[in-house]
């Protein structure tokens, strides 16, 4: 806890959708939260949609910038003094619909840079700061997706990084257990979110059907983080998947 008997935590991605939902409910739950992502008028909005009392503090980051997960950490760490938890977040689907043969390198390094350099990057330093403070731990849980274990078609992009993720969650969670940093994964899908608008009004399906797909709120996802963040860390939730009750995902759909 810091010096106000909160526990702290980095959220990225906090300025919409699941980030969002995640940096409200902990801080309603008392946790002083570290609301980051690369636009500063959404993350002020979320800080002010905590409302009086909360300790919600916005900073602009883009995570796949290492200066800039330097910058954030070193903020956290002079406002704070200690870091309980990182929820790593940020992420973007990459260009929807392309064909795999059509990807330009670019768009498939801007899906990379986020979704999978910006979660080491932040890890790496969360990983630092936990391991050196005094008590030492913490816990970090990143968002992997159902597209973690399944991909949909014409996301290879987005499909690799997230099942890179589950690879970063274990090594982490090996790494960390001398220093009693846990690392858990949550894998989520359906939550409703700028990002899923489609969902409700059709699409591609595997069979190469358009279909509407049905939603869960994110305030449901961010319950689940709540309860992951606020184990001991000697017990941990190593993998959860949160998912639309009725998506077309256990068995044929």
């Amino acid at each position: 806890m810091n010096e106000s008997g909160k526990k702290t935590a980095v959220v990225t991605g906090a300025g919409s959708g699941i980030g969002r939902s995640v940096a409200l409910t902990l801080a309603a739950a008392g946790w002083a939260v570290a609301a980051a992502g690369r636009r500063p008028g959404p993350l002020e909005e979320t800080a002010a949609a905590a409302g009086p009392g909360a300790d919600v503090f916005p900073v602009r980051a883009d995570v796949g910038d290492p200066d800039d997960v330097t910058a954030l950490f070193a903020a956290v760490r002079e406002r704070w003094g200690r870091l309980d938890l990182l929820f790593n977040n940020a992420g973007t689907f990459g260009p929807g619909g392309v064909p795999l043969e059509d990807i330009t390198y670019e768009a498939w390094r801007a899906v990379v840079d986020v979704n999978l350099t910006g979660a080491f990057l932040c890890a790496q330093a969360a990983f630092r700061q936990m391991k050196d403070q005094d008590p030492r731990g913490g816990r970090i849980i990143n968002n992997g997706s159902i597209s973690a274990h399944v991909p949909r078609p014409n996301s290879v992009a987005y499909t690799a990084t997230k099942h890179a993720m589950t690879g970063l969650t274990k090594s982490l969670s090996l790494d960390g257990r001398p220093y009693d940093i846990a690392c858990g994964q949550i894998d989520i899908g359906n939550a409703a979110t700028e990002m899923t608008e489609r969902m409700e009004t059709g699409i591609l399906q595997a069979n190469g059907e358009l279909a509407a797909e049905p939603v869960m709120d994110a305030a449901d996802v961010a319950r689940t983080v709540l309860h992951m963040a606020e184990l001991p860390l000697g017990a941990n939730v190593q993998f959860a998947t949160v998912m639309a009750t009725n998506m077309p995902y256990i068995g044929r759909g």
